[in-house]
């Protein structure tokens, strides 16, 4: 009997090891798994350290391959946040400063004009857009950019209208085409009146005709 029990009690021994081993390591690997099949570009965006206000309500989107077969990977993201853009630009662009992203200024940032605040930044290979504005659902209520609305309204879209929209788009800096020479805009090569040819041209002297005696 005795030796029964001690048997019993080494099972169990080993048993609850076992699990325990398991379960410390299942954990670990679980993490590894995700963080190395996750793309490091929305890690680099979770990663930013802005208050809980100013990101809320995630949605993320990529489309392309992330090692540039046939086309290069294209991330954006955006989140909502509980405060005005003004401040909410200021929280993200100090974030991004940190993390190593550094101001980008360039021609078609934006492409064209937009309301709010709308900034570029370069990090090594990639390029960086973010947008940030008041949302749609703000302007619906009548008001003028700028003025609180009514009371009654305020409280009605309080808790489904966020105060600013934060966007953020990420590409490969070889697929951007606002590195490199950009095409020109000289007016002779939009349809003005071409040059005036110089009659003085030698070759073109060369190239007209001698006029034989009648």
């Amino acid at each position: 009997m005795r030796h029964q029990l001690r048997e019993q009690r080494r099972l169990k021994t080993i048993a609850l090891l076992l699990a325990s081993l398991l379960v410390l390591g299942a954990l670990p690997t679980y993490f590894g798994v995700r963080a190395a099949t996750r793309d490091p570009v929305f890690n680099s965006l979770d990663a930013l350290a802005v208050p809980s206000w100013a990101a809320t309500d995630t949605v993320d989107g990529v489309s392309g391959s992330r090692w540039c077969l046939l086309e290069c990977r294209f991330r954006e993201r955006t989140v909502d946040s509980a405060r005005g853009w003004e401040e909410t630009a200021q929280v993200y662009e100090t974030a991004l400063s940190r993390e190593g992203w550094r101001p980008w200024k360039v021609a078609l940032c934006p492409e064209q004009p937009v309301e709010g605040h709308y900034t570029c930044w370069r990090r090594d290979e990639l390029t960086l857009d973010m947008w940030i504005r008041q949302p749609a659902c703000a302007e619906s209520d009548g008001t003028a950019p700028g003025v609180s609305p009514a009371p009654d309204a305020a409280r009605a879209g309080e808790e489904d209208c966020p105060e600013s929209v934060v966007s953020i788009k990420v590409r490969n800096a070889i697929e951007d085409d606002r590195i490199g020479p950009q095409p020109s805009t000289d007016p002779s090569l939009t349809g003005v009146d071409p040059d005036p040819i110089f009659t003085d041209d030698p070759l073109r002297e060369l190239l007209t005709p001698t006029p034989t005696p009648s």
